[in-house]
């Protein structure tokens, strides 16, 4: 390590990113979290530069010109556009110290467990051509499971279900590893396109992600049997071709989630199914941690419950878990080098 590794080290705000495939979380070590934004970056086409990014990015989603285009760079979980991500991972780690370009930090990002050799090498390649000193990848559910209170490197079974925009993961850990675990690419985006597709066949109607993802946020359950509750839903009408309003009620979005839900509860059934018998009765009796933004869908606990018989918790924060952890593993270096990937 030369001196200029040193005296950066001695400046650097070390750093934990949640890159997700809706929000990035950015977390700074001593100073909590200091950026929960979108992963959207709107783009002028004829010259390829990004015009916004985050919050103010999102806002322009649907209702961009032809020449300016509002992107995701990052779909089901891994980078779909690795120029924009960096351009997007720069941005957010200048805004996270917004200061000089000297300072070189340390940075934890977290990655789903499905991740190719490939695709990590790029994450890793993309922060540091964005300024980072050291790059550490670590498995999303790990960093939940952590944020969760969790103790990972205990000699016990944890399940963790971690439901983000792009995939579900789950897994289950022991002694700082993950021992057994699945990844679906279903999660709070295919949520948003059930809801868009169920209001177009039952309504004859088109509306907008945004509307969707306020109309899940807003009204949405996992089960149809709480109280009932409506909302005004506003699109275009696809026969007459002008805007209309439409009251949806709870209910017939539940039904039009009944498909991401099941595939996501499959999942917990399958990753149970490829557990270690002693592992398995470990989470009999410590139940399995929901995580994620995804995990905030009303009832959802209720109808995991029914479905394994298992004990389900919530983390406090479901939405954050992820960047926690990492931050906690950013502050004890020991717990780091244990459960980053190699």
């Amino acid at each position: 390590m030369g001196l200029f590794d040193s005296i950066a080290g001695l400046f650097s705000h070390d750093l934990a990113i949640d890159l997700g495939t809706a929000n990035t979380l950015v977390y700074v070590r001593g100073r909590g979290i200091v950026l929960n934004e979108p992963s959207v970056v709107a783009i002028n086409v004829r010259d390829g530069r990004p015009l916004a990014v985050g919050s103010e990015a999102k806002r322009m989603v649907g209702r961009t010109p032809s020449h300016i285009q509002s992107v995701r760079p990052l779909k089901d979980g891994v980078i779909a556009d690795f120029e924009i991500t960096e351009a997007m991972l720069r941005y957010f780690i200048q805004r996270a110290h917004n200061r000089g370009k000297l300072i070189r930090p340390r940075i934890v990002i977290c990655v789903p467990p499905c991740i190719t050799s490939v695709e990590k090498r790029a994450v890793r390649e993309s922060a540091l051509s964005a300024g980072a000193r050291e790059v550490y990848l670590m498995e999303e559910p790990m960093a939940a499971a952590i944020g969760a209170g969790l103790d990972v490197t205990a000699a016990t079974g944890n399940m963790v279900v971690d439901i983000g925009g792009g995939t579900t993961d789950v897994a289950v850990i022991s002694l700082s590893g993950i021992v057994t675990s699945s990844s679906i690419r279903c999660g709070g985006d295919k949520m948003d396109e059930a809801i868009i597709n169920y209001v177009k066949r039952k309504y004859n109607m088109l509306i907008g992600e945004r509307t969707a993802e306020q109309v899940k946020m807003t009204i949405a359950t996992a089960s149809a049997e709480g109280p009932t509750q409506t909302m005004e839903i506003k699109g275009r009408d696809l026969v007459a071709g002008i805007p209309k309003v439409v009251v949806a009620s709870s209910e017939e979005i539940a039904e039009a989630l009944v498909e991401p839900i099941h595939q996501i509860v499959e999942t917990v059934h399958l990753t149970l199914e490829k557990t270690p018998p002693e592992l398995a009765a470990d989470i009999v009796d410590r139940g399995i941690m929901l995580v994620g933004g995804g995990s905030l869908l009303r009832d959802f606990d209720h109808v995991l419950r029914q479905e394994t018989k298992l004990p389900i918790l919530r983390s406090d924060d479901p939405f954050t878990a992820v960047v926690h952890g990492a931050g906690k593993a950013l502050e004890n270096l020991q717990l780091l080098k244990d459960v980053a990937m190699n």
